[in-house]
């Protein structure tokens, strides 16, 4: 098998796995308890809330555990848009964000909030000028993901930090669920406010995440009950899942740099080998450019619907995507890849690679091989 979906989610890390059943069984009080059992449980989730912070460079009170980015988005919109209500109702993101960023926007406009949708370039990746002439009285929340899902492209996330320090009554929110673990990320020193990571994206565990909250931003709590995470996530907290996370925060933090360099020499690698079709184009940025994530790739075969090229080589057992795993049973083209300016007949033939460290050059090498034996069949009997 190979498995080049891991935007997607990835395979849990052995020693993650370990971890989890090693806690659900073993300390499954509730941290909430006043007993003993309780007390450990409480204990072992501190220990993680630790781990997780030296992880971002932020403090331990600066984090609050969540079931995933899905839900660290919600909250950091929507807490931001009900606590500072008064102060004003405009927000401003990009074209190209995840449904999850994107959609609480739309609603956030139907209970009357303003939305800015910046442009962004060919690449998908927005300007910080764009961000600038966006800015009124009225805005109170910058929300930019840090690499883009589908395109693979980062974000200018530093600079826009640094515009908006000129602005302190206007929050920043970072979707970076796609970049832990491949890119350095530390929020404090980038001037972000709110930042959203989720575990399965970095061999973590499914039904996990986090919100880095920083110190002095205060948030309406989206799930309000028992007080749990400083009465800003309440519900009884998923210590053996949040453990786990935190043990593959810091696997993936302490392989970072060598990850980077093996996953960049496998984009480039199948780059390369694709650029030689002709029937390929690139989708994203390329080999060189600086803001291309080392794991994402996009590309399509226009003339080809995508979902028939990804069955055709799903029969030789290569896993892939068409898009952000939360949109892709929709028969519609990728609503990024059109905001990024790509059109329509090439937007419906896009197909995604997101590669791990566990992937191999000689994965790649199979992957463009059977490209070259299916595709052209394929354009035979199918069109778009």
């Amino acid at each position: 098998m190979i498995y080049f979906d891991n935007s997607a989610t990835t395979r849990p890390h052995p020693d993650v796995v370990k971890v989890f059943g090693d806690v659900a069984s073993q300390y499954f009080g509730n941290p909430s308890s006043l007993h003993h059992l309780g007390g450990k449980a409480a204990q072992l989730l501190e220990q993680a809330r630790k781990v997780a912070a030296d992880c971002l460079d932020v403090q331990p009170a600066e984090i609050i555990f969540t079931s995933g980015g899905t839900e660290s988005n919600n909250a950091a919109l929507k807490g931001v848009a009900l606590q500072y209500r008064a102060r004003g109702k405009h927000i401003v993101t990009s074209s190209v964000e995840h449904a999850s960023v994107y959609e609480t926007c739309k609603q956030l406009e139907e209970l009357g909030y303003e939305v800015t949708y910046l442009p962004t370039d060919a690449n998908g990746r927005v300007r910080v000028e764009d961000v600038k002439r966006a800015l009124c009285d009225d805005t109170i929340l910058v929300s930019i993901m840090h690499v883009n899902s589908e395109l693979g492209t980062i974000q200018p996330i530093e600079e826009i930090g640094r515009l908006l320090a000129a602005y302190p009554k206007v929050y920043f929110h970072v979707d970076a669920v796609q970049g832990y673990g491949k890119l350095p990320l530390t929020p404090g020193k980038w001037g972000v406010d709110l930042l959203s990571l989720s575990a399965h994206k970095f061999h973590g565990l499914r039904g996990c995440g986090l919100l880095y909250i920083r110190r002095g931003v205060m948030l309406s709590p989206l799930i309000i009950g028992g007080g749990q995470e400083s009465s800003y996530r309440s519900g009884t907290e998923n210590v053996p899942g949040v453990v786990a996370m935190a043990k593959a925060m810091r696997i993936m933090r302490d392989g970072l740099d060598t990850n980077h360099k093996h996953m960049k020499k496998l984009r480039n690698r199948i780059i390369d080998g694709l650029a030689s079709l002709a029937y390929c184009k690139l989708n994203g940025p390329g080999k060189e450019e600086a803001s291309a994530a080392p794991h994402i790739v996009n590309f399509s075969f226009p003339g080809i619907k995508a979902e028939v090229v990804l069955h055709a080589l799903e029969e030789k057992d290569i896993y892939i995507s068409t898009r952000s795993a939360c949109s892709s049973k929709s028969n519609k083209p990728s609503r990024v890849l059109l905001a990024a300016g790509i059109d329509e007949e090439r937007a419906k033939s896009a197909l995604r690679v997101s590669f791990s460290p566990d992937n191999t050059e000689a994965e790649v090498d199979a992957f463009v091989q059977a490209v070259k034996e299916t595709v052209p069949n394929l354009a035979k009997i199918m069109r778009v």
